[in-house]
């Protein structure tokens, strides 16, 4: 008799979603899927705004990361007016970037992943959140935190606001950074980088202390999507895009944001409403890539910041091949993004065009399909704006990093649930292992935000006629 397990809702991420384990009648399983069970269209309520607007309302698709959509947006909206930004907009927005990939990256490590890696998969889940952490090392909890506000004052002092900052326009930025903001800005640098190196540090030894996880955390190849720089170094904002295999072969390279529906296809399947993007050369499902931290040192030549080059070396022999095709290693690839990102932000803060007043390049609307592209901290993102000559929108659509990774996180759950999950008595740590799994991309499925304190689960082993086995309630 097959059985399903139902995790709902899956817990310490950003958004709703559930998880489905089947099982065959030996208890074995048989398959698993990853299930997006929100629907908020914003795509669709875009038709009719105006160009000017659209910045301020993706910002609003989600409250961790609305500078992704902020400057994605605003970068389609230069291509709408036809023109290049003054330096200093570029160089602010660079700036303002780099804070959001330090809040982002240090919210999913400190306060949604490492109560797994330090407290235990298997510890008591009541503690198992960033309260737990707190009991557990108060100065490790202390040290995240301060390091994620100091990602999040970065975009304060830019953008006026913490979350969803009304500040990257079409043409460029509204505001500059004062001296008083930059010295601000600065004196929380040594404290910032010794945080993200103490972290690293004990990120490293968790391949030790978990070794099966290690193995088994979504490894597999696939294609693997960025950005990177005009010599291949490590790109976050502009540069053209790339594909490797797993073996770290370049199957794409010097790609167009303005042809991305020759080499992106999506996807649709009628159990979940976030969508399938996938390599189109390579057909559906077989175009499966990844992106975000993983994939972003993947595609890369080097970092182009000292410590941070020295650390992606350091990984890189580690790795048993060209490239990182165990999706466990999203954690650590995600740490010498924050070293990358707080060298970067101090490298621009020695520049005085951070504080320059020439900030903004006027014109009218000169394009009417535009398309944008920017690295958000959990991967690559695509705005299209389809514009009529007042620039309203006509269509829009959205291609958030998540989605691209929606096939290989699938994958992923897959994997774990085979290799953790033994029927008919499942223990909790190993469904939290699956959570763990989905965790490790650090999926943002919508503007709420994770869990904190205790975490709602459901489990149901149910039989092929709808009987109800066995029920597990975690609240």
């Amino acid at each position: 008799m097959s059985r399903q397990i139902v995790i709902d809702p899956v817990t310490r991420i950003e958004g709703h979603a559930k998880v489905s384990i089947y099982l065959d009648d030996s208890g074995e399983v048989n398959s698993a899927r990853f299930h997006v069970t929100e629907f908020r269209g914003f795509e669709k309520f875009c038709e009719g705004r105006t160009l000017w607007e659209m910045a301020g309302i993706t910002a609003r698709i989600c409250g961790i990361c609305p500078v992704s959509h902020l400057l994605a947006s605003a970068k389609t909206g230069d291509k709408a007016l036809a023109v290049s930004i003054p330096p200093a907009a570029e160089k602010l927005r660079r700036l303002m970037n780099l804070g959001q990939f330090t809040q982002s990256h240090a919210l999913s490590f400190f306060h949604l992943s490492s109560p797994d890696m330090i407290l235990g998969f298997d510890s008591d889940p009541a503690t198992r959140n960033v309260f737990g952490l707190i009991a557990a090392d108060p100065e490790l909890a202390r040290k995240g935190i301060r390091l994620r506000q100091w990602g999040q004052e970065i975009i304060e002092l830019l953008g006026a606001k913490k979350v969803h900052p009304a500040w990257a326009v079409p043409g460029g930025v509204r505001q500059s950074l004062t001296e008083e903001a930059r010295e601000q800005i600065r004196s929380r640098i040594p404290e910032s980088l010794a945080t993200a190196r103490e972290a690293l540090g004990i990120c490293k030894r968790m391949r030790e202390r978990y070794p099966a996880e290690a193995e088994s955390f979504g490894d597999f190849p696939s294609l693997y999507m960025g950005l990177v720089g005009a010599n291949g170094e490590w790109e976050h904002y502009g540069g053209s895009l790339r594909v490797v295999d797993h073996l770290g072969y370049r199957v794409a390279d010097g790609l167009s944001e303005d042809n991305y529906k020759d080499f992106v296809g999506e996807a649709s399947e009628n159990w979940s409403y976030l969508k399938f993007p996938y390599f189109k050369p390579r057909g559906y499902p077989g175009g499966i890539y990844r992106v975000g931290p993983l994939a972003r040192l993947n595609v890369c030549d080097r970092i182009g910041t000292p410590l941070a080059d020295r650390e992606l070396q350091e990984y890189r022999e580690m790795l048993s091949g060209a490239v990182a095709n165990n999706s466990f290693l999203y954690h650590h690839a995600r740490l010498i993004e924050i070293i990358a990102a707080i060298e970067g932000i101090e490298r621009l803060l020695e520049d005085d065009d951070v504080c320059s007043h020439h900030l903004r390049a006027e014109a009218g609307i000169n394009r009417l399909d535009v398309v944008g592209v920017s690295e958000a901290p959990r991967g690559t993102l695509f705005h299209h704006y389809h514009l009529d000559e007042d620039g309203k929108v006509l269509s829009a659509n959205l291609i958030i990093a998540t989605g691209q990774n929606n096939l290989a996180i699938n994958r992923t759950v897959e994997q774990i649930a085979k290799r953790f999950v033994k029927g008919p008595d499942i223990a909790e740590g190993m469904l939290n292992r699956v959570e763990a799994g989905i965790r490790a991309f650090d999926p943002c499925l919508s503007c709420s935000t994770h869990a904190a304190g205790r975490m709602p689960l459901s489990v149901e082993l149910v039989a092929s006629d709808g009987e109800v086995l066995r029920t597990i309630i975690r609240d």
